[in-house]
Order: C-alpha cells, then structure tokens, then sequence
C-alpha cells in the first residue's frame, strides 16, 4: 500500500467510524472532513454523502478568499506546541451542522462536520465525538503504519465515553477541581439500573450523584448509617431504593460510591442525575439535559419529535403566521400526548376552504381545541380507531374517520394499515396533512402521498470511496 492510499485509508475508516457511531446515539448521520495536514498543504476535502452542500459560499470565503488571514492565524496558535496537542479553533457557523475544528503542529488543521438533528438533548457530547475523531486521525495520519482499525472500533462505540469527556471537562471547569466520581463507571452503573426490573416493573425516580464535599450541604430527609450505606455498584438494591423516590419529587443522593440518603433539595449545580422513567430515562448534568437512555444504551434524542416539517407546510399555507403557530402548537400537543401514552393514532389537517366530508363520527357544531375540556377529549378520540380530523381554525369536525384511496406504488407493507391508508388517502386528496403516530413512537408527516420526514440523505458509502479533492476542485465542480 502506498503512501497515499495508507493516508486516504485512514481518513475513510475513522470517518465511516464517526458515521457508524453517531447513526446508532442520534440518527443516520452524514460526516465531512475539510484538512489541511501542513502548514502549506492545500485545504481538502472529503465529503462522500454531500453533507456540505449549500454552504459553498462560505467556505470559499474562509479558506480560498481570506487564504492567507487563515493560515496565518492558525500558524501564529500552533507555533511551538507540542506535538500530539490538539488545540480546538473557532468552530464554523453553519446552519444544520455540529462543527469541531482543530489544529496541531504535527497535522496543521481539520474540521469536522456531521447533522444538527432537530431532537438532539445536546450537541456537546457529538462535538467530543468529533474531537476525537481529530485526535484520531492527526494521530494515525503521521505516525507512519498503526493498526488503523483500532481507531474505527472506538469512534464506533464511542457514545458513553463521549458523554463521560464533556461531563469530565464541563464539571472541571466550572467547579475548578478534579471531579472526585468516577463519571464512565456510574454512566454504566445507570444504564444496568435502567435494565434491572423490581416486581416485574422498571425503575422510575430521580437519583442524583454529587461529589463527596458536597454531601455536607445538602438538606437530607433522612440518611442511611454510615457504615450500612448501600454500594451504588449492588444494582439490585439501588433498583429497590428507587421504589422510596418514584413518582414524587423525592431523590436519592449518592457520593459516586454509596447512596447516602434522600432528599427534596433541588439538585446541585453540576450533580450528575438520572431520571428514570420506566422503559427509558433522562441523563442530565445540574438541570442541563445531555442525553436519554433506553435498552441498555444512551442515545441523543429528546424522545420528542421536532416535527419540524409540519411546521414548515403549515408556516408555506396561506394561513397567517399567528394561526398557523397556533395550530402547529395544539397538534403537536396531541401528537406528544399520544406518543408518550403509546397508542396509535391519526390526524388530518384539513386545509380546505370547504372542509371534506369523511366517513366517519362528524361534531355538530365543530369542537375548538382553544378550550382545555375540548381538547382533552379530542385527545380521547384519538385513542379511537380511525381518524381525527381538524381544520385551520384549530377546531375538531370529527373522529373515527376512515381513509381511503387507490393503492401506491411505493407503499410499504411493514407500517401497516394505519400508515399505508393514510399514505393512499394524502396521494389522492388535495390540501391535507396527515400524520401518524404508531403506537411504538414513530410519527410519520404525509402530504400529497410522500412521507415528509422518512426521507434521508444519508447512504452507506463501503461499496464506493470517492477521492479526496480539494476544496478548490470541491467548489469548481470537479466530479468525485
């Protein structure tokens, strides 16, 4: 293998690593590299899925116009440094993308890019699987002929270490000294109480981890002997513990070794806690949500869908932006609601002048959703099988409604009947929208007979590797 395949080589795996690694903690995830590995090497670029397109304009702003500004800057930070010490730049500001930049004397600069999905609790623990990935790569690229599979492996599964890096350096440097828990091993030690079940159910309630100094200045119910304090590593009793805090504003308190005891204080600032919610939870540090966590594993979503391309038809329709803020608020409230209750349900939006008529329950005179009575039971009638349909004054005309149409092409017969009706009823009906929530979380947003939301750009790139252009070549239009 010669020098520049071995270098091209190291670039791909690490990148389909971070690919692999993020698809599984947030969703599929496209990944680019810009880098330059010398101080007069030209910047180049590795963007396989297309993830920066649209922002070529800025781009060649930066590093083509402002050239010499650039390198200029970065020369005068990495000058006399270490070797192996990676300084982080000013990240890019580019709309939809997490951006790490770095630079080092022994590989001169490299930015990562990878999707800003709309769920994401935070973008700090991507931005250090980024990082990583940079120290990676300046590591592998320079040192000649390392086992470059071993870098792949650990951007792949790096989601509870990249959690535990920006928890580590959040808490570091706000507290100002060495944390004195061991944040990697009660990341594990949350996860197997999520999988542990007490009498057939999972665990529910707060339990919070703060540092053994502060234990003096918190404001216990009650406190557990010392020398009989429960070990936090005994799963089993710390899932037992948690039936004396589930649902109440009670928490478990522990030093990163032993639950010390309970407490309604607020939470301290910086304390690690985990919120468990029966078959899923929320990690947070202080009030600061960085991640849930579901399975066994942690994962980046919120658990609350976006529903970002709803709101973008009904922003494009010609209701007014009040009407239409209003209207997108109280769907996506019913949408939440039935998520989180696990039922399976459908709504049309019908944007008719002359509201369509739909087999199904009609309401003399149509219900607003403005009143709270009214819209707890439109939230019950979408618990019924058929239909909910509302129009653009944000009232329900009627439940229990069918949908119908000549069969697509492109249906798909692993959603089943809820799905697909709504898919052959929006292809062959003007003006609505409909979603529908699956009783296993999904939401799918159909118009016009296309799901909104189930279209990606992201691929598997194994079969194909494109060479690594310039960016010059990149924004020329040079084909890959």
């Amino acid at each position: 293998m010669n020098l520049d395949s071995f270098k091209k080589l190291c670039i791909a795996n690490i990148l389909n690593g971070v690919s692999d690694g993020l698809r599984k903690y947030s969703n599929p995830s496209r990944v680019a590299l810009l880098f330059a590995p010398g101080a007069d090497d030209p910047v180049q670029i590795f963007d396989p899925q297309d993830l920066l397109f649209g922002h070529e304009t800025v781009l060649e702003e930066i590093f083509v116009i402002h050239e010499d500004r650039w390198r200029q800057h970065i020369g005068e930070q990495i000058e006399n440094q270490p070797k192996g010490y990676l300084i982080p730049q000013e990240n890019l500001d580019l709309s939809g993308l997490i951006v790490f930049a770095g630079a080092s004397s022994d590989f001169f600069y490299q930015v990562w890019f990878t999707e800003h999905h709309p769920d994401i609790c935070s973008i700090k623990p991507t931005e250090k699987w980024l990082e990583q990935a940079a120290c990676l790569l300046a590591h592998d690229y320079t040192s000649g002929n390392p086992p470059i599979n071993c870098s792949d492996y650990v951007v792949k599964n790096y989601a509870l270490q990249a959690i535990a890096d920006y928890m580590v350096d959040e808490r570091n440097s706000h507290l100002g000294y060495d944390t004195k828990i061991q944040i990697p091993t009660i990341l594990d030690h949350i996860l197997s109480i999520s999988k542990t079940r007490e009498e057939g159910s999972w665990a529910r309630g707060h339990l919070f981890f703060t540092d053994p100094v502060n234990i003096d200045t918190i404001d216990f119910l009650t406190m557990f002997q010392r020398n009989e304090r429960p070990v936090i590593s005994n799963i089993k009793h710390i899932r037992k513990l948690l039936v004396s805090v589930e649902r109440s504003n009670r928490k478990l308190v522990s030093d990163g070794n032993y639950v010390v005891g309970i407490t309604l204080a607020p939470v301290p600032e910086y304390a690690i806690v985990a919120d468990f919610r029966g078959d899923h939870g929320f990690l947070s540090l202080g009030t600061q949500k960085i991640a849930s966590f579901c399975d066994g594993n942690f994962y980046s979503t919120t658990r609350e869908n976006k529903l970002v391309e709803l709101e973008e038809l009904l922003l494009d329709s010609q209701l007014d932006i009040e009407a239409a803020g209003t209207l997108f608020s109280i769907v996506s409230g019913l949408i939440h609601k039935a998520g989180h209750s696990h039922y399976g349900s459908t709504v049309v939006i019908d944007m008719n002048e002359v509201p369509l008529v739909l087999s199904g329950h009609v309401l003399d005179p149509p219900l607003t959703l403005m009143d709270r009575d009214n819209y707890d039971l439109a939230s019950a009638f979408m618990r019924i099988d058929g239909a909910v349909q509302i129009t653009p004054d944000a009232k329900i005309r009627g439940f229990g409604c069918l949908l119908d149409g000549q069969s697509v092409t492109w249906e798909n017969m692993a959603r089943g009947a809820r799905y697909n009706s709504a898919l052959r009823f929006s292809a062959t009906t003007s003006k609505v929208i409909v979603i529908v929530v699956s009783a296993d979380r999904p939401i799918s947003i159909i118009y016009n007979g296309i799901e909104l939301n189930g279209i990606s750009r992201w691929k598997p790139i194994y079969q194909y590797m494109p060479e690594i252009l310039t960016l010059k070549e990149h924004l020329h239009g040079v084909q890959i």
